[in-house]
């Protein structure tokens, strides 16, 4: 089957579709690749342009997740599914995904919501990247002023901190946040350089806990 459609491309002088990967199969190739991945949208597009100079967005399938960086914000929400073909690079220790040009991404309707993943604070890490995930635990540091790329501040649930970055473009107000507190914080499962983080993606992300 797979001949004939080759061959019905060549006579018709229409090029055969590109393969789709999972995100997971995707993210097991080497930089440079050009690959195609489908996935519901799991961060809006332009939310972390302060720290990622871009205006792209996360992506998500049932397997794993991946940023697609965009310099065009094209307005994309979460649940919105989409398809996207781009170059695999590393971005500080992130592995991203670099559409050619913003046609590179198709919106195909309303997709799965993705429910995060609950994890301990030090489980953050090279097997969570680019994933939707969930932590508890109390402030033991910060909020730090990391202006103007944003604020950040550590979480320990007794397992080993994580840092939490706050983009200045979510619209979380971290100064109602303080040394101590107990707090849920969602979000983009992120690294920079050599280490790792959690980037929320709007203020419903980051949740004082009462005790």
């Amino acid at each position: 089957m797979l001949l004939l459609a080759l061959l019905t491309c060549a006579v018709s002088g229409v090029a055969p579709a590109a393969p789709v990967h999972t995100i997971a199969a995707a993210r097991q190739l080497p930089f440079g690749t050009v690959v195609t991945v489908d996935g519901s949208v799991s961060t809006p597009s332009g939310a972390f342009a302060s720290s990622f100079f871009d205006a792209g967005f996360g992506l998500q399938d049932h397997t794993a997740g991946i940023y697609v960086s965009l310099q065009t914000n094209l307005g994309i929400a979460p649940r919105q599914n989409a398809r996207v073909t781009g170059t695999l690079q590393d971005s500080f220790g992130l592995l991203i995904l670099v559409p050619a040009s913003p046609a590179d991404v198709t919106l195909l309707g309303v997709g799965p919501k993705i429910k995060p993943e609950e994890v301990a604070t030090s489980a953050v890490g090279e097997a969570t990247e680019g994933r939707i995930v969930q932590v508890k635990g109390r402030i033991t540091q910060g909020p730090l002023n990391d202006l103007p790329f944003g604020y950040k501040l550590f979480v320990d649930d007794g397992s080993g901190a994580v840092q939490i970055f706050v983009n200045g473009d979510t619209g979380i107000d971290v100064s109602r946040l303080a040394l101590g507190q107990r707090v849920r914080v969602t979000g983009f499962s992120s690294q920079f350089d050599t280490h790792y983080e959690i980037d929320p993606r709007q203020p419903s992300d980051l949740v004082i806990v009462e005790e």
